[in-house]
């Protein structure tokens, strides 16, 4: 499916996919025995009356809008509300890169009514996605954190820790952090593994990347191995981290996301 970005929305009315959201999930309903985007013409259809519509773009031609529902009367919406995450292997790859797209720029929205410099209220722009104040004119674009994931490995084994949040009582990911203000990706990838698992790393390269909407990040995957040090665990982030062998995998996260394409990326290695 061919997804292309705008801001400048159609002329005519017709039917549209809707990403609406309340608090942190978007309303899904049911589609062919799952569940998926609506498509309507007007979202009064499904019962609620969005704010500040955001049209985002078109997905295979049809007009996308997104909007927040914060406020709104939702007695006897038509559909559920369902979480981004889990939606993750439930909508098409398409899909939840769009939805992603979708909550990322209401997020934005929602936290830039307001200019953070003066504290007049921003008005968006009619050819960008920016919000500006008419006061002081400061310009507010989405904003994107940045963020590493790494797949480290030593030899037939890989480091997997197990985080607070992760909502799964024995899930284990590769380790993962958020670059600080003056810090290469390759210097976070080796400070977020010192800090978290005590090691030193060698050969870094890079891997692959994800938008990744939780709720405005880049997540940016590398591989590495190991070059020395004693795995510890820091507690304040993690339960426990450690080495897995290729036959002896814990539960891992699931597919479609960069940290499982990092796991399987390191399973083909040890089959090849």
């Amino acid at each position: 499916m061919d997804f292309v970005p705008g801001v400048k929305p159609p002329a005519d009315r017709q039917k549209a996919w809707w990403f609406l959201f309340h608090e942190e999930k978007v309303l899904v309903t049911s589609q062919r025995g799952g569940v998926g985007i609506p498509l309507v013409k007007d979202p009064a259809e499904l019962g609620v009356s969005p704010v500040r519509p955001l049209y985002i773009g078109a997905l295979d031609g049809v007009p996308c809008y997104a909007s927040d529902l914060a406020g709104a009367d939702l007695t006897g919406v038509e559909g559920v509300f369902h979480g981004l995450r889990g939606l993750l292997g439930h909508l098409g790859e398409s899909w939840f890169r769009v939805a992603g797209l979708a909550w990322q720029i209401v997020y934005w929205d929602r936290i830039h009514q307001y200019c953070g410099l003066c504290g007049a209220g921003t008005v968006p722009s009619s050819v960008e996605r920016a919000r500006h104040c008419n006061q002081c004119g400061q310009v507010y674009y989405p904003r994107i954190a940045p963020a590493v994931i790494v797949a480290v490995v030593r030899g037939d084994e890989i480091l997997l820790g197990h985080a607070h949040r992760f909502p799964r009582g024995e899930l284990y990911s590769v380790l993962a952090g958020f670059v600080e203000p003056g810090e290469s990706l390759e210097e976070c990838v080796r400070r977020e593994v010192r800090e978290e698992a005590g090691i030193e790393l060698r050969n870094i390269r890079y891997f692959s990347s994800q938008p990744w909407p939780f709720p405005h990040s880049l997540m940016v995957g590398f591989t590495a191995e190991y070059a020395g040090g004693d795995v510890r665990v820091e507690t304040s982030e993690l339960r426990d981290v450690g080495w897995f062998g290729v036959h002896a995998l814990p539960d891992i996260p699931d597919r479609r996301s960069i940290s499982r394409e990092l796991i399987d990326w390191f399973v083909r290695q040890c089959r090849d």
